[in-house]
């Protein structure tokens, strides 16, 4: 074998499409008030019947609802009950749900293994075009709520938009600012490096990112990137076997998270870990499942999600 890549069997649960932001290249959001929310009872029953089927992870993506709105409560409190309701019924949570105040990141960190928050690009230029009416995608609010979570020992994930307007000086001074924020505070798992991919509902008229670009940015990310985070590639975006794999040569070490429907990019479906298996083991790569919490990161858990940790990775070894 050449050596492991990891993926995280997960499941997504959408407390609400409903999103103040208008990013061009979007093919998730609603408008506010346009998206019922998911209810509890609902989640429940999704969840139960994931208990037998080998998912780990449930990931709680949601849009944003706007930090002055008198709703913003009632959501915060939607999330951390999905949370609370996910760790009962025995999965392990990570919440991304766009930037949220330190107390509520605070108050999150004992509901999640971890969480995560993409900075897509530092480059103010996107302001002027992608990101002209997404207010939180402001580069520094971003870069607030990753230093935010190393102050509060919150492992998390991040990573890199690819292919909406920015240059390749954009990509190396944005993984030098992840690089620098790990160094301080040793909180980064991984870091995610997403090419565009057009889909059916976005209004950014633009190609998709150039996959044959992706084994230049994952070797030049390896380099300026401390040794311990690893770097993640969605595999539903690298549609050809071999680009996949090269990006694997490169230095990708991670798949994600592999569920039923990717709820960012719903055009492009999954690859199931049996036809993961399939590309990688010719090749000597061996698909392993991991948990969404890396295990130099259990102390930094509570004891309740010690405690949930523990009973997985003793599921994993078993």
């Amino acid at each position: 074998m050449t050596g492991t890549v990891t993926y995280s069997p997960a499941y997504t649960l959408v407390p609400t499409y409903e999103c103040f932001n208008r990013c061009s290249y979007c093919n998730f959001r609603t408008a506010p008030g346009q998206s019922p929310w998911m209810a509890l009872e609902s989640a429940a029953k999704i969840l139960r019947g994931l208990q037998k089927q080998g998912v780990c992870e449930i990931l709680i993506l949601s849009g944003e609802v706007h930090p002055r709105s008198p709703r913003r409560d009632a959501w915060f409190e939607r999330i951390y009950q999905l949370c609370e309701l996910a760790l009962k019924l025995g999965f392990l949570p990570h919440t991304n749900a766009g930037p949220l105040s330190f107390a509520e990141m605070e108050r999150l960190k004992s509901v999640n293994v971890s969480m995560g928050l993409m900075l897509e690009q530092l480059t103010p230029e996107l302001l002027k075009t992608v990101h002209q009416h997404a207010p939180s995608k402001m580069p520094q609010l971003r870069l607030q709520q990753l230093e935010w979570a190393g102050k509060l020992q919150i492992p998390f994930t991040t990573g890199l938009l690819l292919g909406i307007g920015e240059t390749k000086t954009d990509w190396w001074d944005t993984l030098e600012a992840i690089a620098s924020l790990h160094q301080r505070w040793g909180h980064i798992q991984e870091v995610i490096l997403q090419p565009h991919s057009p889909g059916s509902q976005q209004s950014f008229d633009a190609p998709a990112f150039n996959p044959h670009q992706l084994p230049e940015v994952i070797t030049q990310a390896r380099e300026i990137l401390p040794s311990d985070i690893t770097i993640q590639i969605p595999p539903n975006l690298v549609l050809d076997p071999q680009w996949l794999l090269a990006c694997i040569e490169a230095g990708a070490r991670d798949l994600g998270g592999i569920s039923p429907k990717d709820e960012v990019n719903p055009d492009y479906p999954h690859l199931s870990a049996p036809k993961l298996i399939k590309i990688l083991e010719p090749a000597g790569w061996q698909l392993v499942p991991r948990l969404p919490v890396y295990s130099q990161y259990d102390n930094w858990l509570t004891p309740q999600l010690q405690m949930a940790v523990r009973q997985w990775r003793r599921i994993r070894k078993g």
